[in-house]
């Protein structure tokens, strides 16, 4: 049996008051994990994949622990969803108080109040100063669905164009607009109609390609294939996120936006993974200097409940007509508490600035090892979102086998890493900003041992 323990440290917000330490005390998984990934195989469909089967009994700060006992650092944030923590104190109060009073009445046909504040708190963070409006729903490729809704119908068009590498959601609309075929697509189409695709910019991939001539580029492919009179929107991750982690070359969202504004088609930012002070900013675009008509946002909204929203210009959000968007849970009272809660964290806590720190620390790290190791092909990304592209060393070519051999040896030493990447051959950093930064180091550390050992 191995046991590694470091020293604890305070949690620095959110969550219960863990120690704040990497713990294996079995292997991992462990046979508690085992034995419940054995009847997930007899009561669980197939195709809902598993990436580190752990199952989690309590988590807050940087780490999870198993039934088994075993405290895993934690740097992938359930995807970039525990921004503020997992279990953040101050969201279970919001909740609970919630829970007290009622849990559902359908905000279309009995409204509330929380789901107004939400929409208000949107207005207020999101870019711009122009007047705006919003709506909630449950995932974020629900909330992707009705911004090409509200588009269509604001437009009286119907095409939509997304990038190479993106990654939109999974449902018939979103898989068309999604690039990666495996798993995401694959067997499972036909999908819906009048959505094609436009070259990124991929400065590691693009041989540093200028940002205002690779939107050119796409923007010629746009006019010759599509026509800006058919095209409804375009919609772009700032930052991608499943894709790699890919940061355009600056430039390239600007010189998008421009068009699109001369060109009366609607402007839609995917801020699912980048918003709330993921990137260093509250959300990607603002880095960018870019005012998106319609932004899309999920994840680190709600501190782990379900909850989306779109949110953009008056005129264009009041387009459809009466009953024309919303849902049953869209804007579920609970989800409400805790958005209320989380953003109001993200303010407080100053956790756009935190986010600025933990990116200093993984780019600098990194890019130490990068230097060391020509495998490591690029280090890139904003605030807590870094991500490295592992590569044949002497070819440079995307390595998804090594990237899958070092994501296993960290996870056997109790690091939770995501990958992503169209080639397989990215690994993502999505710590939570509640992560103490000895925490962070360590599992840098052990994700440095993986890789030389790979």
């Amino acid at each position: 049996m191995t046991i590694v323990e470091t020293p604890t440290s305070t949690v620095p917000l959110g969550g219960p008051s863990l120690p704040q330490e990497r713990r294996l005390v079995t292997s991992i998984p462990g046979p508690k994990s085992q034995a419940l990934q054995a009847r997930k195989a007899q009561a669980v469909s197939a195709g809902v994949g598993v990436t580190l089967p752990v199952y989690i009994v309590a988590a807050g700060g940087g780490v999870l622990v198993d039934v088994d006992g075993n405290s895993l650092i934690d740097l992938g944030s359930g995807i970039a969803v525990t921004g503020v923590g997992n279990s953040a104190p101050q969201v279970v109060e919001a909740v609970a108080a919630q829970l007290a009073q009622f849990t559902h009445t359908c905000f279309t046909v009995a409204p509330y109040d929380s789901y107004i504040e939400v929409a208000e708190t949107l207005n207020r963070l999101t870019p711009g100063d122009h007047a705006k409006r919003s709506a909630l729903f449950n995932s974020g490729a629900e909330a992707v669905e009705n911004a090409v809704k509200i588009a269509r119908h604001y437009t009286g068009k119907q095409a939509v164009v997304a990038f190479d590498h993106a990654y939109h959601g999974r449902t018939t609309l979103t898989m068309g607009l999604t690039a990666k075929n495996q798993p995401y697509k694959n067997g499972f189409g036909p999908f819906a109609a009048e959505l094609y695709r436009a070259p990124m910019s991929y400065p590691y991939r693009d041989g540093g390609l200028d940002g205002v001539v690779a939107a050119k580029r796409a923007i010629s492919q746009i006019e010759k294939q599509i026509g800006a009179e058919n095209l409804a929107a375009v919609i772009i991750e700032p930052i991608q996120g499943e894709g790699g982690f890919i940061v355009p070359a600056p430039g390239f969202l600007p010189t998008l936006v421009d068009w699109c504004r001369a060109n009366k088609v609607v402007f839609i930012a995917d801020e699912v993974q980048t918003g709330f002070a993921r990137t260093g900013d509250m959300f990607a675009s603002d880095h960018e200097g870019i005012v998106p008509d319609l932004m899309v946002m999920a994840k680190g909204i709600a501190g782990g409940l379900p909850l989306s929203a779109v949110t953009g210009r008056a005129e264009i959000m009041d387009s459809p007509q009466v009953g024309g968007i919303g849902g049953t849970y869209g804007g579920n009272p609970l989800a409400c508490a805790a958005a209320l809660a989380t953003m109001a964290a993200y303010e407080s806590e100053n956790l756009v600035a935190r986010a600025r720190e933990i990116g200093a620390i993984l780019t600098g790290r990194l890019n130490a090892i990068r230097t060391a190791d020509k495998r490591v092909g690029d280090v890139r990304g904003r605030g807590a979102m870094i991500a490295v592209e592992l590569v044949d060393a002497v070819t440079g070519e995307p390595d998804a086998a090594l990237t899958g051999r070092v994501v296993a040896a960290a996870h056997a030493q109790g690091v939770i890493l995501l990958t992503c990447g169209t080639y397989g051959n990215v690994i993502r950093f999505l710590p939570p900003l509640s992560i103490p930064d000895g925490l962070l180091i360590e599992g840098l550390q052990v994700v440095q041992a993986a890789l030389a050992a790979a």
